[in-house]
């Protein structure tokens, strides 16, 4: 039997460690969540809690999107369906069978509407975003190795060109042709920035950001800037600046600042199915908290990639819009950042003081 009263304890005090060994409901809104959720605080005669995520379905509970309560126990009835299922698109991405999410379903044993949910709670994204992600994944390796962009294009699985290049400023951050190049042609705008650590370089294309790092000087980013991007087209910003990128140079120095989140930035960058479901992980953690390497790999339904992940987070090219900084280890121990152990330090106690600073008196609003 759970003891209501600690499990309230826990709740309000969003106990990290006692994730996995309940899970409380909110009969108000109709969702169930693991005991550390960030999301407003609900009024006591509202909350039920429960053993297991079964028992608050059976309520008619549905699990957060948020928090999701089923990476944190394991105990989806459907991640071995899923996992099959991934399994099963990563090698079908490219051959041209349907993927649809009723032949999906069919495969998996669950109706669209099941199978949707619970792959999106499990792999992170929905089944369209990840045989998308996976074709994407093949379509940049038969362009690295030369291949003509249209027989890519083909061999990726994808039904026409066009719609490879609707989606390329949010995969591939360039055109397939700019991308078979290795950039020529696209064209960087930059501007360096003294913050509290240290020199911030930001470059960005017209579709977002694609390059975010910290450094010691403007001519050691420049020179990371260009090895990043070797036949890209690389100015520093006219001035004035260009409308979006002031605007994101703005949010990022706002955020440097005050340590409070920075609005929603978009990135321009290339990634692998599998960093793409790390990085976009990682921007739903709430300013001012941090999760370990293995708690983002149970959140993303791989429980064994804890160093894959922390590979990912080695790997990002945007410093603070995707924010890895909040990825520390099992023990507390705040772990690797390719930008400076000391650096990290900063960036998670200027996130916490903000987030302190931000929550009003009686922040536990019902909901």
């Amino acid at each position: 039997m759970l003891n209501e009263q600690l499990c309230w304890d826990a709740v309000t005090g969003r106990d990290r460690s006692q994730d996995g060994k309940f899970v409380f409901g909110v009969m108000t809104t109709g969702i169930y969540c693991r005991p550390s959720c960030p999301g407003r605080r609900a009024l006591r005669r509202n909350v039920r809690f429960y053993e297991t995520p079964a028992e608050a379905e059976r309520d008619g509970l549905r699990a957060c999107q948020r928090c999701r309560p089923l990476a944190a126990t394991g105990e989806d009835p459907n991640a071995e369906r899923v996992r099959l299922l991934c399994e099963y698109i990563r090698r079908n991405a490219g051959s041209g069978e349907s993927l649809s999410l009723q032949e999906l379903s069919r495969r998996a044993g669950l109706s669209p509407f099941h199978l949707q949910r619970s792959f999106k709670a499990i792999a992170g994204l929905t089944p369209k975003q990840f045989v998308e992600a996976c074709r994407m994944e093949t379509l940049k390796s038969e362009l690295r190795s030369g291949r003509p962009v249209a027989d890519a294009i083909y061999e990726a699985g994808f039904g026409s060109g066009s719609r490879v290049y609707e989606r390329a400023d949010t995969r591939l951050g360039m055109t397939p042709a700019e991308y078979r190049a290795g950039g020529r042609n696209v064209a960087i705008s930059y501007v360096a920035i003294d913050s509290p650590v240290g020199q911030l370089m930001i470059g960005a294309t017209d579709r977002g950001l694609c390059f975010v790092e910290f450094g010691e000087s403007v001519e050691q980013l420049e020179q990371r800037l260009r090895e990043e991007y070797p036949a890209a087209t690389a100015a520093p910003m006219k001035e004035p600046g260009a409308k979006p990128l002031q605007l994101w140079v703005d949010a990022l120095a706002g955020y440097l600042q005050s340590g409070k989140s920075q609005a929603d930035l978009p990135v321009d960058v290339r990634a692998t199915a599998f960093q793409l479901k790390v990085w976009k992980y990682l921007q739903s953690i709430p300013s001012g908290e941090v999760r370990s390497y293995s708690e983002v790999a149970r959140g993303i339904g791989d429980p064994k990639a804890a160093r894959a992940v922390a590979r990912a987070c080695a790997s990002n090219p945007v410093a603070i819009a995707i924010p890895c900084h909040r990825v520390i280890r099992e023990n507390g121990e705040l772990g690797g950042y390719r930008w400076g152990i000391e650096r990290k330090r900063v960036l998670i106690d200027r996130e916490r003081s903000g987030a302190r600073a931000a929550s009003p008196a009686g922040s536990g609003a019902p909901r």
